[in-house]
């Protein structure tokens, strides 16, 4: 398969084609709603079930998406979903449910991706068309998953660390959660204008091979 001009994908505001934006546009949505659902559906299958909750199983993009996660996608090229809140004391086994949980976010993009690659690779030998719109989906979904191992909340890996911090710290929990958005998001314009390069060194060559695996 061909792949997109650049794994991963970040907008260039003097450089926008067409194919690319939309691969990147329709890939943040299905990103952000895998992200979200996949979090809901493990949390109700482990045990916090919640009939009628208006954070989950409605399959729905736009109701999943967070305003500061929405603009880092536009600046560093992944994001992130409102939050779903889970409560660990439904749990048998709180800790590794809410680990669990947690990450069945990235893991739903890593399988939405493997999907799209496999119904990309059946098309192409149907019919000639341009896969680019396509792939872009796939990586702009593989993206979401890797940089979500950033240990900073609300990514999967800051979510995880800070929710399992002890009850006697809730209320260092609570900040963590609230400003971990703004300082990521600062981090990543700051990354962007300088070009210092923070995370990218270390997390897009695993992009890129994930990326080259998934789509053969």
């Amino acid at each position: 398969m061909e792949p997109v001009p650049a794994i991963p994908f970040i907008p260039a505001p003097g450089n926008l084609q067409l194919e690319p934006m939309i691969g990147f546009v329709l890939g943040a949505l299905f990103a952000v709603l895998f992200n979200a659902e996949g979090q809901a559906f493990l949390a109700t299958s482990l045990g916090d079930q919640r009939p009628g909750a208006t954070d989950r199983h409605h399959f729905n993009a736009f109701m999943h998406l967070d305003v500061l996660g929405t603009i880092a996608f536009v600046v560093g090229g992944f994001g992130w979903a409102r939050h779903i809140d889970v409560n660990p004391a439904r749990f048998e086994h709180p800790q590794l449910y809410l680990i669990l949980t947690r990450l069945g976010g990235p893991v739903a993009n890593l399988l939405f991706a493997g999907i799209m690659a496999s119904i990309i690779h059946l098309v192409m030998t149907l019919m000639d068309l341009s896969p680019h719109i396509f792939l872009g989906v796939v990586a702009v979904n593989v993206t979401m998953a890797v940089y979500h191992l950033i240990p900073i909340p609300p990514l999967a890996m800051g979510n995880i660390w800070v929710e399992l911090l002890p009850a006697s710290q809730a209320h260092v929990k609570m900040w963590l959660q609230r400003l971990g958005p703004y300082v990521l998001l600062a981090i990543l314009f700051y990354d962007r204008i300088s070009g210092a390069g923070l995370f990218a060194p270390h997390l897009d060559p695993l992009v890129r091979a994930v990326y080259a695996f998934i789509t053969g």
